[in-house]
């Protein structure tokens, strides 16, 4: 299958790199290009995209505020966003995960973790460069109590456990492997945990284990990434 992708950034230059890096893969298509905010939420609303890439700096509207348009609550037909950008700003980080974005990325990334966070958004799960990790888990960590474990009744034992591990950057497979379970049945407890704790998406569930001290403190991006990026 065909991952259709949107790119939207007001840098003609940085369009025209991003759209190579996605075409050089066989298995992805660039369908639309926009250069501020308003055109990304409309042209994403006409072509349905399965990823949006996304500049958080861009005229009309910026890349926040189109985050919570496609992929937030209140999105019509939720589209997958991963921000790319060249700041790694608190006040970018946070939002844009809390507004529903399947990733993080820094333009000095590289493309290699381009791709890999279009692939990872496409799978459910979610990418974040490694450097926006740090920042993002001193963030949560840093708003929880004590690191101590605040029970959230709506979840089961078996629901914590896996929340934790979502946190500390496991993939389902990963998951799967370490508690001696399916992958398929750990999916299910990952929608299951999704829908109790109201998040959009995988960085959603590993924010709040963070904030309710679910995670063990493992350096997260100990899984598929290879790279000290987490993917959720």
């Amino acid at each position: 299958m065909t991952i259709r992708v949107l790119i939207a950034d007001d840098q003609e230059m940085v369009r025209r790199g991003m759209r190579r890096i996605v075409e050089s893969q066989t298995d992805m298509q660039v369908v639309g290009e926009a250069d501020n905010g308003v055109d990304a939420v409309e042209l994403a609303r006409t072509l349905n995209p399965d990823v949006a890439l996304v500049d958080v700096r861009m005229p009309r509207m910026d890349g926040l505020a189109v985050t919570r348009l496609l992929a937030g609550p209140e999105a019509r037909n939720p589209v997958r966003v991963v921000v790319v950008t060249t700041f790694d700003l608190d006040e970018y980080v946070y939002p844009a995960l809390r507004f529903g974005a399947s990733g993080f990325v820094l333009k000095r990334s590289g493309p290699a973790l381009l791709v890999e966070a279009v692939r990872a958004a496409m799978t459910g799960d979610s990418l974040i460069s490694p450097s926006v990790t740090v920042r993002l888990l001193q963030h949560v960590t840093g708003r929880s109590a004590t690191g101590r474990r605040q029970r959230d009744s709506a979840l089961t034992e078996r629901e914590v456990e896996i929340a934790g591990k979502v946190a500390e950057g496991l993939t389902n497979s990963d998951i799967a492997a370490e508690l001696f379970i399916s992958a398929g049945t750990v999916k299910t407890h990952v929608a299951s945990i999704q829908r109790k704790l109201g998040v959009p998406n995988r960085v959603g569930i590993a924010v709040r284990a963070w904030e309710l001290g679910y995670a063990t403190g493992r350096t997260p991006g100990s899984g598929s990434a290879g790279d000290g990026s987490a993917v959720w």
